[in-house]
């Protein structure tokens, strides 16, 4: 019992002792960690102001060397963004002046479309009153017949065409049986046949009609009127012996040929069948240009064939002449012999002569007598 009494006294003293040492040992080491912290603090502290110290140094000069760079920089760029806007203000200015030119063209224009809407508008009013005038003309029919005639005279005029040379107007043919608007005479001695007479009433009351079924009424009946006028013309005495094989019949209206084209084209081919031509005014000038040209081509033909006789005629004179100038010619030759032969024979023998009488008279000694002996 002592015993552990005592074993425990120790076990305490010693834990004592244990405790004393390790807390002076700890004391002790922590006063060296304090110490070598206060070193290593100002060790730091100064190496720490050095380091600062230069890098404050290097920051500055290296902050010089970029501010003079950048402010070389700064002086390009600026020399730049000056060029760039004075580039920029010049720039500016030719737009300034563009836009103001295109103003001011902008206001001519606005001007003259003004003025010519106005004069398009007047135009147009005028042609009005002229469509309305002409409706209400060729509502005629003796007005129209003549209006047809003045259209189909100034396209022959166009084609060069001469009343009384090519053509001649109302001349009644042979036997008495019909009188067609125009002639044409043919360089053969045929004739070609023009009617310029059109139904019209129904077509001018398609134009003014306003509803569907009045303007297809009128459509129709002007169609039919078409066919009779066709077959009107194909029965009369416009195709004889002296006569071309087709008879001409002309609308004196463009747009009223073009309405029969596109409405119905049976039509054509029902007058082609008839022998009757149906033309316009752009188709009759192409007829007329056909029939001037084929004219033109007869008459070459024939002047050709005139002129072969002729040169034909020619060629026999010229034979005769060059056979009766070789003639001359041999006579030329002979004439010349002889007159070379008087010429050289008998100017020497009558030479021969003289010098016989010359010498007789130097042998005598005879004075040669002169003419004031004489």
């Amino acid at each position: 019992m002592l015993e552990a009494i005592f074993l425990l006294v120790g076990m305490i003293i010693g834990a004592g002792l244990v405790w004393s040492i390790n807390h002076f040992l700890l004391k002790k080491d922590n006063e060296k960690n304090e110490h070598l912290k206060a070193v290593f603090n100002e060790l730091s502290q100064s190496a720490l102001d050095t380091q600062s110290e230069r890098f404050l140094q290097l920051a500055q000069t290296k902050l010089e060397a970029q501010t003079k760079e950048g402010e070389k920089d700064l002086e390009g760029k600026k020399k730049l963004i000056d060029s760039s806007l004075t580039n920029l203000k010049g720039d500016l200015n030719k737009v300034e002046n563009l836009i103001s030119e295109m103003e001011k063209q902008r206001s001519q224009t606005y001007g003259s479309l003004s003025n010519q809407l106005k004069t398009a508008t007047e135009q147009t009013v005028s042609l009005q009153q002229v469509t309305n005038e002409l409706k209400s003309v060729l509502s005629n029919t003796k007005v129209r017949g003549q209006w047809g005639e003045r259209m189909a005279e100034d396209i022959l005029r166009m084609a060069g065409f001469i009343e009384g040379v090519q053509y001649e107007k109302q001349e009644m043919q042979e036997g008495g049986k019909s009188k067609p608007d125009f002639t044409f005479k043919m360089p053969d001695g045929h004739i070609l046949n023009m009617d310029v007479k059109f139904p019209l009433n129904s077509y001018l009351n398609y134009l003014s009609a306003e509803a569907d079924v009045d303007k297809e009424s009128h459509k129709k009946q002007f169609l039919r009127d078409a066919k009779l006028r066709i077959t009107e013309i194909g029965d009369r005495n416009y195709i004889n012996n002296n006569t071309l094989d087709y008879v001409l019949l002309f609308i004196p209206n463009e747009q009223v040929y073009s309405f029969i084209n596109e409405h119905d084209r049976t039509i054509l081919d029902e007058a082609l069948k008839r022998k009757v031509i149906i033309c316009g005014p752009n188709t009759l000038y192409a007829i007329l240009a056909v029939v001037r040209q084929a004219a033109d081509n007869f008459q070459l033909e024939k002047t050709s064939s005139e002129i072969l006789k002729v040169l034909a005629d020619f060629k026999k004179q010229w034979s005769l002449y060059t056979s009766e100038f070789e003639k001359l010619d041999k006579q030329f030759d002979t004439f010349e012999k002889t007159f070379s032969k008087v010429k050289l024979d008998r100017s020497r023998l009558l030479e021969k002569q003289l010098d016989k009488v010359e010498e007789l008279r130097n042998r005598e000694n005879l004075k040669q007598l002169t003419l004031e002996e004489k």
